[in-house]
């Protein structure tokens, strides 16, 4: 079993394909859906939607450091090139960033949530728009990652592994 766990695969991997993008895609959904649903509970005075958005705001909390966990580690087996070196370090720097901001905002979120639950700031609506609009340079930053470098992709493995590319 151990040996398993020290094998690396043809992605550069010791388990069949990257863990971190599976776990960041529910981040990303949930600060996103929690944005929206504070958003339309604001307009419509359904409070039932803060409640909603509440629970996805904990849960992203918990996630992200789970993603940052595997991220971390699956950058270190990526064995990054020089060309990508400059978007992974930006990504890894605004991934943590976003864990400090999304614990922040959810901890904001719970003072409000005990103080006076049926109304929400107009300034954490902000800073939920400003979260949302980070999320999404994040994910560019990671599309990027796979999408144009080819970070655990075979193809970039092998051309690494050969000494191509440096």
């Amino acid at each position: 079993m151990i040996t398993y766990f020290l094998v690396l695969n043809d992605h550069n991997l010791p388990y069949p394909d990257t863990i971190h993008p599976i776990v960041v895609h529910f981040v990303i959904a949930m600060v996103v859906f929690a944005f929206i649903c504070d958003i339309i509970g604001y307009f419509s005075h359904n409070i039932r939607l803060y409640e909603v958005s509440w629970w996805n705001m904990f849960f992203a909390t918990i996630a992200i450091f789970i993603a940052i966990v595997f991220g971390q580690y699956e950058a270190g087996l990526a064995q990054p090139y020089a060309a990508v070196k400059p978007v992974l370090n930006l990504h890894t720097l605004i991934g943590w960033s976003l864990s400090g901001v999304i614990a922040t905002l959810t901890g904001w979120r719970y003072v409000i949530r005990l103080r006076s639950p049926h109304k929400l700031p107009i300034a954490y609506l902000g800073m939920g728009l400003i979260l949302v609009i980070l999320v999404s340079f994040q994910v560019y930053l990671g599309d990027e990652l796979v999408w144009i470098y080819g970070l655990h992709t075979v193809p970039i493995v092998e051309a690494t592994k050969e000494g191509i590319l440096q």
